[in-house]
């Protein structure tokens, strides 16, 4: 059994493949308790390649997941959220973050200004620059994205690392703070195990992150980052029984923008 898994995207974002009933008749099969799509939000279409679904879509996947709610109402719970990129853009109108009809939002950084540093194409440039200075970027847009109070969940908290691009300076001062921080505004850390599929070979984030998440009572969801129904589910039993070693007892789930506790 799997308590919940809210990080599955669709093939509108253009880089995912599969049905959205492969993904849930997946779930359902591992027996998951609550299932979250939460794909990619538009991003203007200048630089939108194939990174996330187009203005267009929004509605459409919007009724896509609710029709699938009601159509498997009786085997699976299924939960309507996004993932949005920060800073926002404009391609995404903001009144979605008061829809009644979204139950979560994934706030995660896959830019560092123009540059997406998370995209295979672009990985050259983390040669050109510091390593430090990337890191030093990164957790201070984190830090302005848990500052923002958009988000209910944070995406794959140390992203930055997915291609095995290391710091060299000790960042858990930072991260003690973003923790800290993230626990006063209430915001649920995701374990996103997509990472093991990655060059890093490890879920985001690492272990002594979530350790740190612990020690400041930053609640956490899981989610496999599923871009083919293969995917679904991927390592979350594993991730479940380490996170209660860690002393875990809860995750969190969504409905309507409001988080509950799912036992584990």
């Amino acid at each position: 059994m799997i308590p919940a898994n809210y990080h599955n995207h669709t093939i509108l974002c253009n880089h995912a493949t599969g049905s959205i009933d492969e993904y849930i008749e997946k779930a359902i099969s591992q027996d998951t308790v609550e299932f979250g799509f939460s794909d990619h939000a538009p991003i203007p279409e200048k630089i939108r390649e194939d990174l996330t679904m187009a203005e267009s879509d929004v509605e459409f996947y919007i009724s896509q997941v609710l029709e699938k709610k009601e159509n498997y109402k009786n085997q699976i719970e299924i939960k309507l959220g996004f993932e949005v990129d920060y800073p926002l853009f404009e391609s995404f109108n903001q009144k979605y973050f008061s829809d009644s009809r979204i139950d979560y939002m994934i706030g995660s950084l896959h830019f560092l200004d123009s540059w997406p540093f998370d995209h295979p194409k672009y990985i050259d440039e983390f040669k050109k620059r510091n390593i430090d200075d990337i890191y030093t970027k990164y957790y201070k847009q984190i830090e302005n994205l848990i500052n923002s109070k958009l988000f209910d969940i944070i995406g794959h908290f140390d992203l930055i690392k997915k291609f095995g691009f290391l710091s060299k300076q000790d960042f858990k001062p930072k991260i003690e703070y973003l923790a800290k921080l993230m626990g006063k505004h209430g915001l649920t850390a995701e374990i996103n195990t997509a990472g093991f599929l990655k060059p890093i070979k490890e879920q985001y984030p690492s272990w002594d992150i979530v350790n740190i998440f612990f020690n400041n009572n930053v609640p956490v969801t899981i989610g496999s980052d599923s871009h083919s129904p293969d995917q679904v589910g991927y390592k979350l039993n594993e991730t479940v029984e380490k996170l209660k070693k860690i002393g875990y007892t809860k995750i969190s789930g969504f409905t309507q923008r409001k988080r509950h506790n799912i036992n584990i």
